[in-house]
């Protein structure tokens, strides 16, 4: 019993050591969208990560056209996006209710580190964060502790 828990304990240290923490908010940079320092939400309850965006439509086949944000968000620049539809997902939302979502790949910046991320297109306009960051982005060696905030956004502003 004592070696499995000694072998579980150098494990996980492991683990730690090379997964960087993220904590329960942060900021990303979006460069394709030209995008800088969106406010984003960890949620490990969340399968993929989701963008707000408003009049999302595919508009040929293969491509969906969408709004960044919305006119409420300081960063919104009224440009309609055309960007290939890379799958499209059944998603559950948080009221139970399933609904198809165009789901599209962009780079993430985050902790100066890039990251293909896939995002849901969804109208977050009543959410808080127009960016929810979900399992799939975390699984590239993040560890989450819930008790940080802005860990990225912090060391971004320390250079």
């Amino acid at each position: 019993m004592f070696k499995f828990i000694f072998f579980l304990f150098i494990s996980i240290q492991f683990l730690i050591a090379n997964s960087t923490v993220i904590g329960k908010y942060d900021r990303v940079d979006l460069p394709l969208l030209k995008l800088k320092n969106l406010r984003a939400k960890v949620d490990t309850g969340a399968k993929t990560s989701s963008l707000h965006c408003m009049l999302i439509k595919q508009i040929e086949d293969g491509k969906v056209e969408f709004d960044v944000l919305d006119k409420s968000h300081k960063k919104y620049k009224d440009q309609k996006y055309i960007m290939p539809i890379k799958r499209i997902a059944k998603v559950r939302s948080s009221n139970g209710i399933v609904e198809k979502r165009y789901v599209i790949s962009t780079e993430v910046i985050i902790f100066n580190k890039s990251y293909e991320v896939e995002f849901t297109l969804r109208d977050r306009k009543k959410m808080s964060y127009p960016i929810l960051l979900g399992r799939e982005f975390l699984e590239k060696d993040f560890i989450v502790d819930v008790r940080k905030k802005n860990l990225s956004f912090i060391q971004k502003n320390k250079k």
